[in-house]
């Protein structure tokens, strides 16, 4: 049976509901608890988080010391052969260049630098530079300091890292901004690389060092760096090709043992490696 109030009565009716809605806000904030209803707060529990883009991280493996292009560098206290990544170029080690080159994409989130555990130069090198990490976990190969740089970066599997060599300082900006662009939307990834301009020999094994015959240079490409694939993707294809004992002198390798077909995009020639003694003379007359 409905009940009738007073004007009086409803006031004082209203006037009580307030204040227990008063009292149980006090009581449960006091609590701790949630202001937000309760069934606003199991309905948000029971909802799947927003998912968040991928990241772009770069890796940039440095634990060898580049014995091909090593040489003599005097110092105060020694003349001691230094890692070709230490080299000055143009006053900065060529380190340095390679990671500021990485660093001009504002997508790049981080770079992580992969040295040999006890590298002492490398935080030197490395000093003042935004973005950048030094992570002491190289391995004895390039693919195994990749794969211990990528679990050391402890990256979600569809995140995007960009492997790119130490020996690259001269990277533009145009060339990491369409290999980030073109990788993208792609399923596998890829890398930058150049079409092969020169008529390219095989020759006779060792020692003879003559011609066995040209090779037609349609369809062949230089590999450069970087090379840009999915964390998840890249570590599976790292840890088989190890297991397997496959030589793999770049990441691309790895994905097309697993079965991958990466990406090829136009690269650049002022992206070149810094291999020879004679190189480091070429690279710093442009740098």
């Amino acid at each position: 049976m409905a009940m009738i109030l007073s004007t009086g009565d409803e006031r004082l009716y209203v006037s009580t509901l307030r204040a227990v809605r008063g009292l149980f806000k006090i009581l449960f904030r006091g609590l701790g608890a949630c202001p937000t209803p309760i069934m606003s707060r199991y309905k948000w529990n029971t909802m799947s988080p927003a998912k968040t883009p991928p990241r772009i991280v770069a890796l940039v493996p440095s634990a060898g010391v580049g014995a091909r292009a090593q040489s003599q560098v005097p110092s105060a206290k020694s003349n001691a052969a230094m890692p070709k990544q230490y080299r000055l170029l143009a006053g900065v080690p060529m380190l340095r260049h390679s990671v500021q080159a990485l660093l001009n994409e504002a997508r790049i989130e981080q770079v992580r630098v992969v040295v040999a555990l006890g590298d002492l130069l490398a935080l030197q090198c490395l000093a003042g530079l935004p973005r950048t990490v030094c992570s002491p976990c190289g391995g004895a190969t390039r693919a195994q300091t990749v794969l211990n740089g990528l679990q050391d970066a402890q990256l979600r599997p569809e995140d995007w890292v960009l492997v790119h060599d130490a020996a690259r300082p001269g990277l533009p900006l145009e060339a990491l901004t369409r290999l980030i662009d073109s990788c993208s939307s792609h399923e596998v990834g890829g890398l930058l690389a150049m079409p092969v301009a020169d008529t390219v020999k095989r020759s006779h094994p060792l020692p003879n060092k003559s011609v066995q015959q040209t090779i037609a240079r349609d369809a062949l490409w230089l590999a450069q760096t970087p090379q840009m694939f999915r964390a998840g993707l890249l570590e599976q294809a790292l840890v088989a090709a190890i297991e397997r004992n496959l030589s793999i002198t770049d990441e691309s390798s790895a994905l097309e043992a697993a079965g991958y077909a990466p990406l090829l995009v136009q690269g650049s020639a002022l992206n070149a490696k810094v291999t020879w003694p004679e190189d480091f003379d070429w690279v710093q007359s442009w740098l």
